[in-house]
């Protein structure tokens, strides 16, 4: 049977950056949806995120760039690379005077929350449905079947996961892969700016690495507070959920002998939330039929290269293409978008995952030769590979 655009039945689970993003390009594409959110209302879990080159041109598009950086920071470093225990520079990136010219963006800092309130700017009213739980989508012979928690069902012609790590469709859509521990665990915290040390409030993204441990802060929220997120060993630690916390004095332990100005940014942070990081391998493939998965429920990445969210706006443009291309084929539509995108996602949680190591090397030779190469490379272009890349550009445009 063929579909017409404005016929197609899209439902996309999950009202978060991810599915938010997918129903600003579906729009854009001329098809409608409906997301499904299970919380009562539309909030971000969550702190602080980058918003990168590849990201920001995709916002450009969607026309909500502009009100976006009027809470976003805009920054000026990059990547500042320190010393754990005396905060000397490593490396860092020049991205005032170089971003734009080699990428065409800004690279910006932000809340959570105010990416989600952008690009839900550019969402149509009415599209999102709250208090809305899925417990199970099931593959029926003529169309997908959403199942909720309060008993009532949707069919859909596609269905979209987008709800994250703990997807329900991926079960559907994919093989499930059982996460495993990856060893280490975050730390995270918001610091109001007052609170925070002068050099905390730059507009720079600063990672301080050493033994087994490191520590990223950048200002976000126009500059009234500073993100902070450190990784450590995981010990026994298990629980993958942002709700869960630490108290100040277990976050300083880990951080004990290292630059006390650093110190002083922990103890102003108050009660950080702590989680395991786990590790799940890439999927190879994420679509069965018209089921397809996006962001963090198809490749949850490790944040090393602060790309989650960037990955998952870039689904959502493919998707989007894919599906206007493709209205009265679906399922085709999917397997060109899962094809699309698997290999350069896939080459993103590799890259994350590897970070960890090369982050956390114990003083020795081997931290001394990567000091000198953080020195000798201008990280800015060696990452071009991530922020020049337009997803739209690999993609037949709609037809």
């Amino acid at each position: 049977m063929t579909r017409s655009t404005t016929t197609l039945r899209i439902a996309i689970l999950g009202g978060g950056i991810g599915g938010l993003a997918a129903a600003a390009f579906l729009r854009r594409a001329g098809l409608a949806c409906t997301v499904y959110e299970q919380a009562p209302r539309l909030e971000a879990v969550g702190a602080g995120l980058v918003v990168a080159p590849n990201a920001a041109r995709l916002l450009r598009r969607l026309g909500v760039l502009d009100g976006f950086a009027r809470r976003a920071v805009r920054l000026d470093v990059g990547w500042e690379f320190r010393r754990w225990e005396d905060g000397r520079v490593l490396s860092s990136e020049d991205l005032a005077g170089a971003c734009e010219r080699l990428y065409g963006e800004h690279t910006y800092t932000a809340h959570r929350a105010d990416l989600l309130d952008a690009i839900g700017a550019a969402v149509e009213p009415g599209t999102v449905q709250l208090g809305r739980r899925c417990t199970r989508v099931d593959l029926d012979p003529a169309r997908p079947v959403l199942h909720f928690d309060d008993g009532r069902a949707v069919e859909a012609d596609v269905v979209v996961g987008a709800d994250g790590v703990h997807s329900v469709v991926r079960a559907a859509a994919a093989d499930a892969v059982p996460a495993r521990s990856s060893g280490l665990c975050a730390f995270r915290a918001l610091v109001p700016a007052e609170r925070a040390p002068d050099f905390a409030r730059r507009r720079s993204q600063t990672l301080w690495i050493g033994p087994d441990h490191h520590l990223v802060h950048y200002p976000v929220s126009a500059g009234e507070l500073v993100n902070l997120v450190a990784f450590a060993p995981a010990g026994d630690r298990s629980v993958e959920s942002w709700t869960a916390t630490a108290t100040v004095e277990e976050f300083l332990a880990e951080f004990a002998g290292w630059d006390a100005r650093l110190v002083d940014l922990i103890r102003a942070a108050g009660t950080p939330g702590r989680w395991a990081l786990l590790e799940r391998p890439a999927l190879p493939r994420w679509s069965e039929g018209p089921v397809t998965l996006l962001g963090d429920a198809a490749h949850p990445m490790f944040p090393f290269f602060a790309q989650g969210a960037a990955q998952a706006v870039e689904d959502a443009a493919v998707l989007a293409r894919c599906l206007a291309a493709r209205a009265d084929d679906p399922a085709r539509a999917l397997r060109d978008y899962e094809t699309e995108r698997i290999p350069r996602t896939t080459r993103l949680q590799e890259a994350s995952r590897g970070r960890a190591q090369v982050n956390h090397l114990p003083d020795g030779p081997e931290q001394r030769a990567r000091d000198s190469s953080f020195a000798a490379t201008d990280a800015l272009v060696a990452s071009g590979w991530i922020y020049d890349h337009d997803p739209e550009a690999h993609v037949a445009p709609a037809s």
